[in-house]
């Protein structure tokens, strides 16, 4: 299908993001003289402001960074996870022993928040800005407000119950009582003033340098006076966060996942989030011949790659985990003996009613329940969440920001005076504390947002990811394969039907499961469709164009000729800008 959009074409640099006025913010940045990290930072937390309803700035905020050909590690790639754990004194067994298993929603589900002290991290170690630089339009953006969009009066109006369990948040998302309508300017005054003390902070320190005043924007936050109003409200309220939980918490650093697929290294971020399911994926499709002889979209193609996904989202839910808790054996999972005995598995004229069984061992004590036997009758837009954003930066010396912060608003309560969410990701863990994923102290959950970065062995990079929960690395391959396999240009590669698979146990609670059920974007032919269902696919029709087939952005610097190509997905106000 032709494009609606054009793929943006710059020589100096380029920035991505799910919403347009993060890509201003972001590009602002680069305007300055700042690099891609700065940019990226920028982009990054004004999202916490733009998409209040699926991003805060209390959230998570995996990074990934590959530095340019000219610095002092000329391509290196790390990742900061910016995804908080349980708290210290959290009982393991709460959720099991006290609620019947279940997560409810509410205060028991935060984790320690992430996202200020991985945006921090990343400034201090790769950026050259202030957090007061990279800060400033989102102050702006929340003080003066913005225009409220489609999808997000959707997404409130969708979860306006949610909204109205607290009053701090139903003052924000729900002001003067109801649903704000699209052309609503959306206001965050409180979540300004946190924003701003943290850069009074930081000014006030700056006499000792940046990154003196780094550490002081950081300390407002983990242990000055939002921290103590943090605590305080959980002390009151029945929560676990406590001073120590804050004051003690660092975004690690972790190595990559990298996987060779043709002439590329893709990295993804580790099993702590489910970034390693794309580099299955692609070991897969190339040991099932590499989708020689496959038309883009048809039903061969859709069928194979559904399987694919499915085999990776039963490793993820029988494998990942927190590896500092959880023996995950990656190695083992991405090894040719276990992609060829998952390929073999697949039946390319009959679907798997679910996904496949495990292969090997299971970490720790846990085995899996029985799967569900039959089809649910659930639609699947009553299991994916709002939830994410996505943005990414190039610079001039061709340093790479790939993010994907995260945190929905409706779960967990505001804290009155501060306008943020600390982070409810806890939902992300399941109740039972033998599972791969489940709830300990000092544990993290395993997280759906997973940015990406391709190097090609021509010099050429792209960073790329989405928001959308387990539809996001579905996405993100279709994207990549659609670029890299099929030649379109990456606006064209954005913009093409999407599919997903939800054969699996959701990663959020209640993790509901639909066996065999297969998503559509309605834009394929109507015998293509009907070939999917003959094989036994459980097919449910998505509008022509849904955000719930996520939103990807991306940028690549083409080795080749040099220029920064980016695209953003027209499935939300998402776009990009180049110079």
């Amino acid at each position: 299908m032709p494009s609606a959009r054009p793929t943006l074409y710059g020589s100096r640099h380029a920035v991505s993001a799910g919403h347009y006025l993060a890509a201003a913010a972001g590009f602002s940045i680069l305007e300055a003289g700042g690099n891609a990290i700065d940019a990226g930072c920028a982009a990054g937390i004004a999202l916490a402001v733009l998409h209040p309803d699926e991003v805060n700035v209390a959230g998570v905020a995996p990074i990934m960074i590959r530095t340019g050909p000219h610095s002092k590690e000329p391509g290196k790639v790390v990742t900061i996870a910016g995804l908080g754990h349980w708290p210290k004194r959290f009982p393991a067994d709460l959720f099991m022993r006290e609620h019947g298993g279940k997560m409810p929603l509410g205060i028991l589900r935060t984790v320690v928040p992430a996202a200020p002290d991985a945006w921090i991290t990343a400034l201090r170690d790769w950026g050259t800005m202030t957090f007061g630089d990279v800060a400033s339009a989102a102050i702006r953006y929340a003080r003066e407000g913005f225009a409220v969009f489609e999808y997000m009066a959707t997404m409130i109006k969708e979860y306006e119950e949610g909204y109205r369990s607290w009053p701090s948040n139903a003052a924000i998302f729900l002001p003067g009582g109801k649903v704000p309508k699209v052309g609503d300017r959306f206001l965050q005054t409180d979540l300004a003033n946190t924003l701003q003390y943290m850069v009074d902070q930081e000014r006030a320190a700056s006499t000792g340098g940046r990154l003196a005043g780094l550490a002081a924007a950081r300390a407002a936050f983990y242990c000055g006076d939002i921290a103590e109003t943090i605590v305080r409200y959980h002390e009151q309220n029945g929560g676990y966060l406590a001073r120590d939980d804050l004051a003690d918490f660092h975004s690690r650093y972790e190595e990559p996942v990298k996987v060779r697929w043709r002439d590329f290294e893709v990295y993804t971020c580790g099993p702590w989030c489910q970034g390693p399911m794309l580099a299955q994926a692609l070991r897969m499709i190339e040991a099932a011949g590499g989708l020689k002889g496959l038309k883009h979209n048809g039903a061969d193609y859709v069928h194979l790659i559904t399987e694919i996904l499915k085999a990776a989202c039963a490793d993820r839910e029988y494998r990942y985990g927190d590896p500092r808790f959880v023996d995950v054996g990656l190695e083992e999972l991405l090894s040719d003996a276990h992609v060829k005995a998952r390929v073999a598995a697949i039946d390319m004229q009959h679907a798997m009613p679910d996904m496949p069984p495990p292969i090997g061992r299971y970490p720790a004590n846990w085995a899996p329940s029985a799967a569900p036997t039959a089809p649910s009758k659930l639609r699947s837009d009553a299991v994916v969440e709002p939830d994410t954003s996505y943005c990414c930066a190039v610079d001039r010396w061709g340093n790479v920001l790939s993010a994907t912060p995260s945190d929905g608003s409706w779960r967990s309560p505001v804290i009155p005076g501060l306008g943020i969410v600390p982070s409810g990701r806890g939902t992300q863990s399941r109740p039972d504390p033998n599972h791969p994923s489940g709830v300990a102290p000092g544990k993290r959950p395993r997280l759906t947002p997973n940015p990406a970065i391709a190097v090609r062995d021509d010099g050429s990079v792209m960073p790329f990811g989405a928001p959308g929960g387990d539809v996001q690395v579905q996405a993100m391959l279709q994207v990549f394969l659609n670029t890299f396999h099929f030649g379109m240009d990456i606006q064209e590669a954005i913009e093409q039907p999407r599919f997903a698979t939800f054969s699996f146990p959701n990663s959020f609670a209640p993790y509901a499961h639909l066996p065999g059920r297969l998503n559509i974007e309605d834009r394929l032919p109507a015998a293509t469709i009907e070939d999917l269902r003959r094989r036994g696919h459980d097919v449910e029709m998505w509008p022509a164009l849904t955000r719930r087939a996520c939103s990807v952005e991306a940028i690549l610097l083409d080795g080749g000729t040099g220029f920064l190509r980016a695209g953003a997905d027209w499935r939300q106000p998402a776009y990009a800008m180049v110079k």
